[in-house]
């Protein structure tokens, strides 16, 4: 019996020249494939979602910038994601071009591995009484950002007062988003299939504030006590928002999950040993950056 065509979309990071040669090359390759279906291929931004709903797998060409924005741009039409990576570092997307190509077969095969992660919600409610919501996958931050100076900021979980916060800024951030920015502020890694969220406090200014892990089905809620200037909220490292007295963050699990396809010998444990340097240095893969 014949196999089923596997429908794939190709999301690219943008319209540089080095983006689109490599999407003209895995473009041609998926073409060439008889057990292949390209159904669209676009940048990120320029994707229609409901288009992507009928692919198998998406493909996305660039880095874990890039990936940050499909999960976005998808909504509530989560599709399994597999990364070709170039961008710097490849946390999420992992593969190149020809090791995608070379083990085509496994893909073709179903030998992918999947996992899915926590996803959150942000609600930003403005104190004139306006209020944005955005979908994420990696972390919600408070930060000082250029004013360069130290930042109070409440947290709550469940209408709870947890503490008060001095420090550059306050991040909450799913699983996947503790090997990000958290992680550079001295967060734990924490495995990314895990149901939590944490806490992490840049710079903090007392040494009994640290980092806090709380389950995923909580809400948490950031807010200013004090007037600051150029205070900003962060989502996902990409939008930004001023962030003042009155406006308060609400942090909650989305109803949509991130999926992430790997092929095996990619897992959570290799990715740290060989993209983060557990040995040494980060092993970055080229000097381009994935805004």
């Amino acid at each position: 019996m014949d196999r089923q065509p596997i429908r794939f979309v190709l999301l690219t990071r943008d319209n540089s020249e080095r983006i689109q040669r490599t999407a003209e090359s895995v473009v041609g390759f998926l073409e060439a494939q008889p057990e292949a279906d390209l159904v669209a291929a676009a940048v990120v931004e320029e994707v229609d979602a409901e288009l992507c709903a009928a692919a198998d797998l998406v493909i996305v060409l660039g880095g874990d910038g890039a990936i940050l924005r499909a999960c976005r741009k998808l909504g509530d039409n989560q599709r399994p994601i597999i990364g070709i990576n170039r961008g710097r570092l490849g946390f999420l997307a992992d593969l190149s071009f020809d090791e995608f190509r070379d083990r085509f077969e496994e893909i073709r095969a179903g030998a992918l591995e999947y996992t899915d992660h926590l996803m959150f919600e942000a609600e930003l409610r403005s104190a004139d009484g306006s209020t944005e919501t955005f979908l994420g996958l990696n972390e919600a931050a408070v930060s000082a950002g250029a004013a360069l100076q130290m930042v109070e900021v409440e947290l709550q979980i469940d209408n709870l007062p947890v503490t008060r916060y001095s420090c550059d800024g306050l991040i909450i951030s799913t699983p996947v988003g503790s090997t990000a920015h958290s992680l550079s502020a001295g967060g734990p890694a924490i495995r990314q299939d895990l149901d939590v969220f944490l806490v992490t406090p840049i710079c903090p200014h007392t040494l009994s504030n640290r980092c806090l892990v709380d389950d995923a089905s909580r809400t948490y809620r950031m807010t200013l006590p004090d007037a600051r200037t150029d205070v900003v909220l962060v989502i996902d490292g990409q939008i930004r928002r001023p962030f003042r007295v009155g406006d308060e963050v609400l942090i909650r699990r989305a109803k949509p999950q991130f999926r992430l396809a790997r092929l095996a010998g990619h897992n959570y444990y290799s990715v740290l040993q060989h993209k983060l340097g557990w040995s040494g240095q980060p092993r970055y893969t080229s000097s381009d950056h994935d805004d």
